[in-house]
């Protein structure tokens, strides 16, 4: 209670006994237009007094009373919220305080006790906001139940209400929050879907038996709009799990049951858009909404018996990558898990080299795959990195040959990140490979190759390229050139080809002779410098002297090598110079195999 409302119940409660009858009787005499908003108040005054007092059974009794009817009918809306209160704090007097909101919503106008409803629930307790709606729901399914008219408004109004309300309780994430259920929003999505029910068979019955009137249709929308809402939260934060039939899964399983019962066609709200005739829905909302609906049908299958087998794997994937765009764009564990599921699943029945290039020129493919990207180089989280990696292999498996060739191109200008493009440039080779043991493939065997080999043998800033930043492509590229290097036969089998390939490596292997001679120049003098450093014992001096050196910028992992003691410096400088050493041994390698072929002795 606010303390107003204290002093005044401890006001109502120094009251004598003949003082209140008086008051009642008043009351009684009293027409209800000529009733005052003291009165109002007084009257909630003394039902709160009651309860307060541990009185349940007298507040009980009196409205019971006949005596009282008319008060009660015109007054009574005032004890709902003294009674709900008191439901959600002492338990012991649970029967007389049920009781009596049974009473009081039997006998207040419906519409009234539906108003007073609604604003409880907008000023509910955070702290009790689970315990309230527990309370308020069986309550305020009977009273719309009771409407003749308007129905369908009082039931999107209460699902809207409530829905806020429960967006303010965490969203349990594990399986031990989800059993714990501290906060009880499992409980309410429970009593939620129980709620729901009896309008969805009214709608049910009226489908069967007759034609729909507007007051029908209104309100299959308004039981959309809630399905919709209860997609994006809780679902969409929710960790569900199909082998695991836990109290969100199955709340998922009751949303998902609703929308047919309510004639709503999943392909209709996946695939055609058919949420944009709802326009007090907001578009993020039905995107997201969207997507997970899309998650729970074609990851965890809920609902899946009631989809048409008509659609081809193809036609799935893109309306999918709409769906998978919208969760990959998202930096939520739970959003980027269902992303990368829903991405995967999607994939899966496609066939292998099915995916023609036309579809990569789709702002949803582009779109998506970006975001992909951005997972396998940005994510914090290791396991969602290499769930995406999995992800990233498998699309370019469904990729037919000029669509790799084509998104092999897309990925090497674009990804500026060295790790995605060396696994680019070692899915080139095993393209090469395979069309020099099948069949030829002009996209990986021939002049459409150079294109490729051209942005694959390049170095990003020429001779000023950071080779260890860019190890991972320059490895896989030499590796690569090599490899096409003693597979010569197949090469030259296009004398052109053969030639721009030559020209290519001779470029590449001169800029990259200079690169390394410039680093190796420069991480010895590094080396070299530390050593004497390491010889003077004037700390001090040392580190003054340090500080101005030019390995400060030198960085391993966002860790400054300034920072890091002489022996883990010296560790990471000799490192380096190894990796000088293993690339410049692949270039000599290169040169020797490029003499053999040639005939020249080396």
């Amino acid at each position: 209670m606010t303390t107003g409302l204290a002093l005044r119940v401890e006001e109502t409660l120094m009251m004598n006994e003949d003082k209140v009858h008086e008051i009642i009787q008043r009351w009684r005499e009293t027409p209800e237009e000529d009733l005052k908003p003291e009165d109002y108040q007084q009257f909630r005054d003394v039902g709160a007094a009651c309860l307060s007092g541990g009185d349940g059974q007298q507040l009980l009794t009196f409205i019971q009373d006949e005596k009282n009817q008319g008060i009660v009918k015109s007054m009574g809306c005032g004890l709902l919220a003294p009674l709900v209160d008191e439901l959600v704090r002492n338990k012991k007097s649970h029967d007389h305080c049920q009781a009596a909101f049974t009473q009081l919503t039997k006998m207040c106008s419906s519409r009234t006790v539906l108003e007073s409803f609604l604003q409880l629930i907008e000023d509910m307790d955070p702290g009790a906001i689970s315990e309230t709606i527990l309370v308020l729901l069986p309550h305020l399914q009977t009273v719309l139940l009771q409407l003749d008219e308007k129905r369908a408004a009082g039931v999107g109004l209460a699902l809207s209400a409530l829905h806020k309300q429960l967006t303010r309780l965490p969203v349990p994430y594990t399986q031990q929050q989800e059993e714990a259920d501290e906060h009880g929003l499992c409980r309410c999505c429970v009593a939620l879907a129980a709620f729901t029910r009896p309008f969805i068979d009214g709608v049910k019955k009226k489908d069967e038996n007759c034609d729909p009137t507007p007051e029908d249709d209104e309100l299959k929308a308004e039981i959309l709009k809630f399905c919709m809402l209860s997609l994006k939260e809780p679902l969409l934060e929710a960790e569900l799990n199909r082998d695991r039939k836990s109290t969100m899964w199955l709340f998922a399983v009751e949303i998902m049951i609703i929308l047919p019962a309510i004639k709503e066609s999943l392909p209709g709200l996946l695939f055609f858009s058919s949420l944009r005739k709802f326009t007090t829905m907001d578009t993020n909302l039905s995107k997201e909404s969207a997507a997970c609906l899309a998650y729970l049908l074609f990851v965890q299958l809920i609902a899946m018996d009631t989809f048409p087998a008509v659609f081809s794997p193809v036609f799935i994937l893109q309306c999918n990558m709409e769906h998978v765009n919208q969760l990959l764009s998202r930096k939520k564990e739970s959003h980027l898990l269902k992303g990368l599921a829903l991405f995967a699943k999607s994939l899966e029945k496609v066939e292998d080299n099915g995916l023609p290039v036309g579809l990569l020129d789709l702002e949803s493919f582009y779109s998506a795959l970006q975001n992909l990207r951005q997972v396998l180089t940005d994510c914090p989280i290791q396991h969602l990195r290499e769930s995406g990696l999995k992800v990233f292999q498998l699309f370019i498996n469904k990729l037919d040959a000029e669509a790799k060739h084509k998104f092999f191109r897309c990925m090497l200008k674009t990804s500026h990140h060295a790790g995605v493009e060396g696994y680019i440039v070692n899915n080139i080779r095993s393209q090469i490979q395979q069309s020099m043991k099948g069949e030829a493939n002009k996209w990986f065997l021939g002049m459409e190759l150079l294109p490729l080999l051209e942005l694959v043998l390049s170095l990003p800033q020429a001779s000023e390229t950071d080779l260890l930043t860019n190890m991972d492509k320059i490895m896989e590229s030499l590796n690569l050139l090599r490899y096409l290097l003693t597979r010569d036969k197949e090469v030259k089998s296009d004398a052109d080809m053969w030639e721009e390939l030559c020209r290519i490596k001779d470029e590449y292997l001169k800029m990259l002779r200079v690169c390394i001679s410039m680093s190796r120049a420069y991480y010895s003098a590094e080396m070299k410098a530390l050593k004497e450093e390491q010889k003077l014992k004037a700390k001090e001096a040392k580190e003054h002297a340090r500080s101005t050196r030019l390995l400060k910028t030198v960085t391993v992992k966002h860790d400054k090598v300034t920072h890091m003691s002489p022996e883990v410096q010296y560790q990471v400088l000799q490192s380096a110079l190894v990796t000088f050493d293993l690339m410049e041994s692949l270039v000599v390698r290169i040169d020797e195999i490029t003499e053999e072929k040639q005939g020249k002795p080396h």
